[in-house]
C-alpha cells in the first residue's frame, strides 16, 4: 500500500473503518472505480495522495474518508500515536481530552479516551461539550500531561480538528516543533498497522464539574465591574453560552441578551455562511438583536469560544466590529496600566507578527518588553514573563496564569471591564480611542484574504510575488521586503512576505495556516496633528495600501 496505489490503500482503510458512514463513502467510490468511473478514481487520490499534518492548530480538515480527511482512523492513529509519544517522556502520562458541539466531535473524544486508556495512559474525559478554553484550562488545573480537544474553532460545518496541548514544563501550551514531528512520527507508525488492532479500554475517567467551577470562578475574578451595562451575547451556534453566562454573572455583570437563534450548539451553522465572527454577515443576527434592544455594545465567541468579537454602535444609527487590532492594541494599553499600577518593575507585552505594530509602541511608551512571534498562539504563549499577548485575528490571552492559550470569554470580561469603566467614567468608547491616538498615534489596519478552492493558487501567487518585487503599491514606494523563506532574524524559515513602504507602512502576505486562504495584512500609522486628523491620515493610508494590493494580486 503506498500512496501510488489509492485503491489499494482505500481499500485496506475501509476494513479497518470502525465508522459505517465513511466506511460506506469508500466502498461506494471503490465500486465506482470498479465501474470504470474516472471521477471516482481521482477523488480517491485526492483523498489518499497524502496525511493531514500537525499544523498550526494541530490537525484539522474536512469530516470524510482517508488520510486526507478528519475520521475515526486519523483520529485513532493520532490517538495512538500522541499516547506512545507521552510514555516515551514519562512513566505514568495522563490526558484531558474536550470536544465542541461540532460533527463527531463526541465520537473522536471518546475513541481517544479509550485508545488512550487502552495504552496505558490516564484518560480524563471532560464531561460534555465545553469551550476551548476549559479544556486548556483544565490541562493546567489538573496537572495532565497533555490535553487534547477536538474542534474545528471556526472553519467550515464541513470540518473538524484535533489540537493537542502539552503540560509539565510546557506550562499547558499548544505543541510547537519539535514536539508536533515527533508525534507525527508516531502517528505515522501506528498508521502502517489497523487501528481495529489497537488496544481499547473503558476505563477512562469523566471529570466532574469542579474543574468548570474552577474555570469559572477565576476568570470572573478578574473582572473590574463599575457601571452596569447592557450587552448582548452571541454563542455563533457553537459551546460559548453555558459558560460564558455562568462567568459574566459571576463577575457581576448579570445575564448577556442572547442572540437566541445562535444560542444553542448546532453544527449546521445554519444562520451564517462561515461560523467565524470575522466574515461578513456572521454578526449581522447580533447587531440586529442590540438594535431592537437599546443593547451598549455587542460580545460575540466563535463556535469554541477560544475568540472574541466586539461590536459597538457606529454614531449614524448602525453597528460596526472592531478589528482584532483595535481590541488588541487597546486591551495592550490596559494591561500595561494595570501593570504599573501594580508597581510591576517587568512584564512582556507579545503579539503575532502580521498584528499591529501598535503593542510595540505602548510596551515602548510603558517601558515594558514586547516580543513578536510567528502567527498562531501556540509562540505567543510560550513568550517569558508574559503579561498579555493578542493575534489579530480576534485571540487574547489577558490572564496567562489561569490559561495559556487564547481565551474568548476571559478576554470578552476584560472587555466589559473596560466599557463598564468608561461609562462609570461619564466617557464614550470614541473619547476612549481618541485617548489612544493622542498619546500614541493613530494606526489602522485592514486585511485582504482570498479564499480558493485550488490550494496551487497560493503558492503560485507567493512564487509571483518572491519572482517579481513590486516597486510601488497604490503609488506609494516600496523601501524593502523581508522574506521568510529561509528565516528572518530570529524567525525560523516560513512562507511570509514583509513588505515596507517609504510612507512607514506595511503589508504581510502569507499563506492561512487553518483555512484555504491567502491573507493580506495592511497596516498603517500616523502621529501628526490631533487624534481625529492623525486617524483620517492612517484611514487614508490604508485604504491605499488596501487599493493597491487588490490591484497586485489581481
Amino acid at each position: 500500500m503506498t500512496p501510488a496505489d489509492p485503491i489499494a490503500a482505500a481499500r485496506a482503510w475501509a476494513a479497518q473503518d470502525p465508522d459505517e458512514v465513511t466506511r460506506a463513502q469508500l466502498e461506494a467510490m471503490l465500486a465506482r472505480v470498479d465501474a470504470g468511473d474516472p471521477d471516482a478514481r481521482a477523488e480517491l487520490a485526492s483523498r489518499f495522495s497524502g496525511r493531514l499534518q500537525f499544523g498550526t492548530a494541530g490537525l484539522r480538515g474536512e469530516l470524510g474518508a482517508g488520510p486526507l480527511r478528519m475520521n475515526r482512523v486519523l483520529v485513532g492513529q493520532a490517538a495512538a500515536g500522541l499516547a506512545s509519544y507521552l510514555l516515551g517522556r514519562e512513566e505514568t502520562p495522563s490526558v484531558v481530552i474536550g470536544y465542541d458541539g461540532r460533527r463527531n466531535s463526541e465520537v473522536f473524544a471518546r475513541d481517544t479516551a479509550e485508545l488512550m486508556a487502552g495504552a496505558g495512559v490516564r484518560a480524563i474525559l471532560l464531561p460534555r461539550m465545553l469551550p476551548t478554553p476549559v479544556l486548556a484550562f483544565a490541562v493546567r488545573e489538573l496537572d495532565t500531561s497533555a490535553g487534547v480537544m477536538v474542534t474545528a474553532s471556526h472553519n467550515p460545518a464541513a470540518d473538524n480538528g484535533y489540537k493537542v496541548y502539552l503540560g509539565g514544563l510546557d506550562h499547558g501550551s499548544q505543541i510547537v516543533p519539535p514536539a508536533d514531528a515527533e508525534i507525527q512520527t508516531e502517528i505515522a507508525r501506528v498508521a502502517e498497522g489497523s487501528v481495529a488492532e489497537l488496544p481499547r479500554s473503558e476505563g477512562y475517567e469523566v471529570a466532574d464539574d469542579a474543574v468548570i467551577d474552577a474555570y469559572v470562578r477565576r476568570t470572573a475574578e478578574i473582572a473590574a465591574p463599575r457601571h452596569p451595562l447592557k450587552f448582548v451575547y452571541s454563542a455563533m451556534h457553537g459551546v460559548g453560552w453555558e459558560t460564558a453566562r455562568r462567568v459574566f454573572e459571576a463577575a457581576g455583570f448579570g445575564e448577556p441578551i442572547a442572540v437566541a437563534a445562535q444560542r444553542d450548539p448546532d453544527p449546521d451553522f445554519p444562520t451564517v455562511d462561515f461560523p467565524n465572527p470575522e466574515e461578513p454577515g456572521a454578526m449581522d443576527l447580533a447587531f440586529q438583536t442590540a438594535a431592537e434592544t437599546g443593547a451598549d455594545l455587542v460580545i460575540a465567541n466563535d463556535p469554541d469560544a477560544d475568540r472574541v468579537a466586539v461590536g459597538v454602535p457606529d454614531g449614524a444609527g448602525g453597528w460596526r466590529r472592531l478589528s482584532g487590532n483595535e481590541i488588541g492594541w487597546l486591551l495592550g494599553w490596559r494591561a500595561a496600566r494595570r501593570l504599573q499600577e501594580s508597581g510591576a518593575e517587568h512584564g512582556t507585552l507579545a503579539c503575532s507578527l502580521v498584528s499591529s505594530p501598535a503593542l510595540g509602541v505602548v510596551a515602548t511608551a510603558f517601558r515594558l518588553d514586547f516580543v513578536e512571534t510567528l502567527t498562531g498562539f501556540k509562540w505567543i504563549s510560550r513568550v517569558g514573563d508574559l503579561a498579555y499577548g493578542y493575534e489579530e485575528a480576534l485571540g487574547y490571552l489577558v490572564d496567562p496564569v489561569k490559561v495559556r492559550d487564547k481565551d474568548g470569554i476571559s478576554a470578552a470580561v476584560e472587555v466589559l471591564s473596560m466599557f463598564s469603566e468608561l461609562a462609570a467614567e461619564g466617557r464614550s468608547f470614541a473619547d476612549h480611542e481618541a485617548a489612544f491616538a493622542e498619546r500614541f498615534g493613530a494606526f489602522a489596519s485592514g486585511q485582504i484574504s482570498i479564499r480558493v478552492s485550488d490550494l496551487a493558487r497560493i503558492p503560485e501567487i507567493m512564487s509571483r510575488l518572491r519572482a517579481e518585487h513590486p516597486r510601488e503599491i497604490g503609488g506609494i514606494r516600496v523601501e524593502r521586503i523581508d522574506d521568510f523563506s529561509d528565516g528572518f532574524g530570529p524567525f525560523p524559515p516560513s512562507d511570509i512576505l514583509r513588505i515596507h513602504l517609504a510612507d512607514g507602512s506595511r503589508v504581510i502576505v502569507r499563506p492561512s495556516g487553518t483555512e484555504p486562504k491567502l491573507k493580506c495584512y495592511l497596516d498603517a500609522h500616523s502621529s501628526e496633528g490631533t487624534a481625529a486628523e492623525r486617524q483620517a491620515a492612517a484611514d487614508a493610508a490604508l485604504a491605499t495600501l488596501d487599493t493597491g494590493m487588490r490591484e497586485l494580486l489581481g
